[in-house]
């Protein structure tokens, strides 16, 4: 049963956009902070930021004031705007439904990632 389905992904030439999309089943999203991760070839599985139930988020030190994660309650949907794009943004991109307690974060579920390519 896929619960969490990305969109948005694709090819995109240095400095340009991209606004990646994740639709999550209502019963994920309700109760789960959101999440975007990303792994690059060779490299392990990163956090790009997170955004919780009441909208507070965290980005990642390599994304802050390039990406911007929001969530649309209404369709259960979480996004990832993703201006000025590098070459080392170039990774699979993958949504995720998680539980934060302290400084720990739990993974409830994954999507099955998109891929993002940034070209130089």
């Amino acid at each position: 049963q896929v619960q969490l389905v990305e969109s948005g992904g694709g090819l995109v030439q240095a400095g340009g956009s991209l606004r990646l999309s994740c639709a999550a089943s209502r019963s994920i999203f309700s109760t789960n902070a959101m999440a975007w991760y990303r792994q690059a070839p060779g490299k392990q599985r990163e956090l790009v930021a997170h955004i919780t139930s009441d909208s507070s988020t965290n980005y990642a030190d390599s994304v802050k004031g390039r990406f911007t994660i929001s969530r649309d309650n209404a369709k259960n949907t979480v996004y990832l705007q993703m201006n000025s794009l590098k070459p080392e943004d170039t990774a699979v991109y993958y949504c995720a439904a998680v539980r934060i307690i302290g400084s720990v974060t739990y993974i409830k579920n994954w999507g099955q990632g998109t891929q993002v390519t940034v070209s130089s």
